[in-house]
């Protein structure tokens, strides 16, 4: 059963120098614009094989003119220069290069974005991802990264970053898997095209993307056994992912079975009180929130709508950000001893008049 983290601040110290490792892809671009605007925790390498030597532009276009870097090849960096690692690989990636970097004595906190060390069991791996974990002892030291429902994050050294629909769905029914009731949730989300990746592919052709929604691996995606892994046993969970026409954002519902008729201002309290103290969650009562106020944020919007039988939670995020990258600059703050939203969130002006 999920327990709400507390909600946690510090006052920044000196500038970090953060490396990211796999930067060209569509979350490393997320994870360089975040690092460039953020008040503590600086750039310092952003690795390529595609392209090392070139400028962060040459990947990144948006960037030019923003970020003065070029990349680097991952064999040519020094990691006796940084104060903490991102990891923006490719699934199956990590887990062959992690154990290495520790090995050769990078002791800095490591925040992971792959799935690759997401899972306890190492016999998840096989069945779910097609290949055995060749690490399998760090499993057990690498605290998920959920911000909301763990305390573990700021002491961890290795942090792996949940999924983008683990992430809306696990926000979504934690706090109800909270309340120890065996229940059954039937969830279907949507997401954009950036969900799959920087890597052009026939899922995300524009001409059968366009106007068209395509569900896959229905009842059989990844993210399904890492939701139950933290909501626990007693949930069980009915996924059913698609592909939108849009570019960015995941929106979602959940209809849950629950076992007796619940008021609406119950449900009301179970989410307010869950969420009270997480900057990055906003919630709305008695009404589903849409996908566009989530686009662009770190935040993921919730909103309930119950007649006291049926109950509906819905959710939206932006897979790049909440799901992804701004969400590992949440960690990434945490195991620095920095304000969780540093770098996220504008902080409030006081204005004298």
């Amino acid at each position: 059963m999920p327990q709400p983290a507390h909600s946690f601040s510090a006052s920044p110290t000196a500038v970090s120098h953060i490396g990211v490792l796999h930067g060209a892809g569509y979350v490393g671009g997320a994870l360089i614009r975040l690092l460039a605007a953020h008040p503590a925790a600086a750039l310092h390498t952003v690795t390529s094989r595609t392209f090392a030597d070139q400028p962060v532009g040459a990947a990144h276009p948006s960037l030019r003119g923003q970020v003065d870097h070029t990349f680097t090849a991952p064999d040519e960096i020094a990691f006796g220069s940084l104060d903490a690692l991102l990891v923006a690989a490719e699934h199956g990636r990590s887990m062959q290069v992690v154990p290495g970097i520790l090995e050769d004595g990078f002791d800095g906190p490591i925040i992971d974005l792959s799935a690759d060390f997401r899972f306890r069991d190492p016999a998840v791996y096989p069945e779910w991802f097609d290949t055995a974990h060749p690490a399998p002892g760090l499993l057990a030291d690498a605290v998920y990264g959920l911000p909301e429902w763990s305390d573990e994050i700021g002491g961890a050294s290795l942090v792996a970053t949940p999924g983008c629909y683990a992430t809306g769905i696990t926000l979504t029914l934690a706090p109800l898997a909270q309340q120890d009731v065996p229940f059954t949730a039937h969830v279907t989300a949507l997401t954009g095209a950036s969900g799959s990746g920087a890597t052009p592919s026939s899922a995300t052709h524009f001409p059968d993307r366009d106007g068209n929604v395509r569900p896959y691996k229905v009842l059989g995606h990844q993210h399904r056994p890492e939701i139950r892994q933290t909501l626990g046993t007693h949930v069980s969970l009915d996924f059913v992912p698609a592909s939108g026409p849009w570019t960015r954002g995941i929106w979602g519902t959940a209809q849950i079975e629950w076992p007796k008729a619940t008021d609406p201002n119950t449900v009301s309290s179970w989410y307010e009180e869950a969420y009270a103290g997480a900057p990055c969650v906003r919630c709305s009562s008695d009404r589903l929130p849409s996908l566009q106020p989530a686009v662009g944020t770190p935040f993921c919007d919730l909103g309930w709508k119950t007649d006291g039988s049926t109950l509906v939670v819905g959710f939206a995020l932006d897979n790049l950000l909440k799901g992804a990258a701004s969400q590992a600059v949440q960690n990434l703050n945490r195991m620095l001893g920095l304000p969780e939203t540093a770098g996220l969130l504008t902080s409030p002006v006081s204005v004298s008049t």
